[in-house]
């Protein structure tokens, strides 16, 4: 898409009663205050949704936020879920109380782009060089402290202009959303329009939404499935909307009083939804000095938290609600007996480990403080011995390479360390079930696969692999051992003196029981290829073929009595002998009484 005209989403910020409102109504010509609350008394309460066009045609919807301490969790879900922010200062006031709790909700969410805005410049009591340098001490260390800083008039105009060109060129420098990634649209608002049904609004800054799309609905208690019936931005109707976009979504498949802000619509099954997660202090108070309870806000959500503390910088959070979060999601904590912002954390763990030996949240406090921002494919695949690549996506860690000490395996990643243990267990198991019972057979796949407790059957070649194991008829065998046959060795060895010099003349059970030749022993045998049971006759592996090549030279086609002949054998082994031809597709039957040969050619040369 042309960045010229590509949809971008600014909030704004700053103390209330700043121009916040009368700047975005002077630069769109709308209204953001929709209650006739706000117009009465003069004060934004609720968010307000405005948009325009900058002179290079960049459209530009604006998401003007309360800056009221009493409102404090409605600006929070404006700001959370925008990329840009406009951050008003009025020049006649300069920075005051509620400026520092938009200030410090902007580090917590990590904004790095926007414009500094001093409204009322017109009004301004002391020199304007005053009120930039109190203001840039003021945003130092957030990621606005080198942001564009324009001084404006709303009432005269001064610097309007400038402003408007300046936010076309930050918004200019904005890396492109990725409009083929995962759904994730934060619900700001939900209201039902008549003939059309619900239709719930909000920021999308990924991925695209078409309508007839399927998406799941994350609510307080539920995840439901809806579809889009339909889809609007800046007041017009659309088939498809692109990042970064203002939405709004008619949905089928859900009441507009059953879904509130906070709420969430993904794309389905590509999200980890949780109510646990670990993160690190990126702001703000250190979480020793925590409440055991904090509002955390995230996306336009806000919900209670109870905090577990590691160290300094690092903790766990239990929410009182599940959300679709990743790695990386940036979280406002405000402590719920006041209305100041609290500090900012980053999502370091979306599914983090259990807790439960004395010293474990020291250990965690300590593992965590070792990983990056972006996290640590090794550790977490380590962490669980072998995880399915979606699932690691889920997380918000694509394996884009494998770091050292993981392996793929299919749609798994397994640890080297867990690979290595699965393979020595393996062979251990077999080394002492072959030595306790040469005839065993070794372990069928499942029972291998139950033994390691493998997360999935299809990991189970790979450790035969690497343990250097054999596979044979679904049994996984040590190296050699299908061959030996131990104390039987001079038992089979005689039947097959006896069937080479008579190939047909199958021995009677009785016979193979006194040779010591039960069913368990004839399987070794047969497993080492040394014999095969036919219904239970014992014969030669060689005796099909053979059988075949006599059978060949008949007059075709033959009757039973004719076979039994030309085998010189009995019908206690004509008959399965026959029946295995049959299943071999080496002969058919004619009749209820005759057989014949379909593959002479092949057969004959055996």
């Amino acid at each position: 898409m042309d960045s010229a005209v590509m949809d971008h989403v600014v909030a704004t910020a700053g103390h209330v009663d700043h121009g916040k409102s009368t700047l975005v109504r002077t630069l769109t010509g709308m209204d953001p205050d929709r209650w006739a609350e706000e117009h009465r008394r003069g004060l934004t309460i609720d968010l307000g949704f405005v948009w325009t066009a900058l002179p290079s045609g960049r459209r530009v919807a604006f998401v003007d936020v309360p800056g009221h301490e009493r409102f404090l969790g409605n600006m929070l879900a404006g700001l959370g879920p925008a990329p840009v922010v406009c951050f008003v200062v009025a020049a006649d006031e300069g920075w005051r109380p509620q400026s520092d709790d938009h200030r410090d909700a902007v580090a917590a969410l990590g904004i790095r782009h926007g414009v500094i805005v001093l409204s009322r410049a017109d009004r301004a009591r002391q020199p304007l060089d005053d009120v930039v340098r109190q203001v840039r001490s003021e945003l130092a260390g957030t990621g606005l402290a080198d942001a564009p800083l324009v001084s404006v008039s709303a009432f005269d105009g001064t610097g309007l202009d400038e402003l408007r060109s300046t936010l076309d060129t930050v918004l200019a420098a904005m890396p492109p959303p990725p409009a083929d990634d995962r759904v994730r649209l934060w619900v700001d608002r939900s209201f039902t329009i008549s003939g059309a049904g619900t239709v719930v609004t909000g920021t999308l800054p990924a991925g695209c939404l078409s309508r007839g799309d399927q998406l799941s609905l994350v609510g307080a208690n539920t995840v439901r499935q809806v579809q889009v019936r339909g889809l609007h931005s800046r007041g017009e109707s659309a088939e498809t909307l692109e990042p970064v976009t203002r939405a709004a979504v008619n949905l089928r498949g859900a009441a507009a009083d059953s879904v509130h802000r906070g709420d969430a619509l993904i794309t389905p099954g590509a999200w980890w939804i949780t109510d646990t997660v670990d993160v690190r202090r990126v702001s703000g108070t250190s979480f020793g000095d925590a409440p055991r309870q904090l509002t955390v806000h995230v996306g336009t959500a806000a919900m209670s938290a109870r905090v577990r503390g590691f160290d300094e910088d690092h903790a766990r959070l239990f929410f009182d609600r599940a959300l679709p979060l990743m790695l990386g999601d940036r979280l406002v904590l405000r402590d719920p007996g006041g209305r100041r912002v609290f500090g900012g954390a980053f999502v370091l763990d979306v599914d983090p480990p259990e807790l439960s030996r004395r010293g474990d949240g020291i250990r965690r406090g300590i593992t965590l403080a070792r990983r990056g921002v972006e996290g640590d494919l090794a550790a977490e695949v380590a962490r669980r011995g072998a995880v399915r690549l979606r699932e690691l996506e889920l997380l918000g860690l694509p394996a884009s390479s494998l770091p050292a000490g993981v392996r793929a395996v299919g749609d798994w990643l397994v640890a080297e360390a867990t690979l290595l243990t699965w393979r020595d267990r393996l062979r251990s198991e077999l080394t002492e079930l072959h030595a306790r019972d040469p005839l065993s057979g070794g372990l069928s796949r499942g029972a291998a696969a139950g033994l390691l407790a493998l997360p999935s059957s299809v990991l189970l070649d790979a450790v035969i692999d690497c343990a250097g194991l054999e596979r044979h008829g679904g049994q996984v065998l040590l190296p050699g051992s299908r061959d030996e046959l131990g104390p039987i060795t001079a038992a089979v060895a005689a039947v097959e003196a006896r069937l080479s010099a008579e190939p047909f003349d199958a021995p009677e059970a009785q016979e193979l029981r006194t040779l010591g030749l039960g069913s368990r022993e004839l399987a070794a045998a047969e497993r080492a290829g040394r014999l095969i049971r036919l219904d239970g006759v014992v014969l030669l592996p060689s005796a099909p073929a053979l059988a075949a090549r006599r059978l060949a030279a008949l007059d075709q086609p033959f009757t039973m009595s004719q076979a039994r002949q030309a085998l010189q054998t009995t019908r206690r082994v004509a008959v399965p002998l026959l029946e295995h031809l049959d299943g071999r597709g080496w002969t058919r039957r004619v009749d209820t009484t005759h057989r014949e040969m379909v593959r002479r050619a092949r057969t004959s040369g055996r």
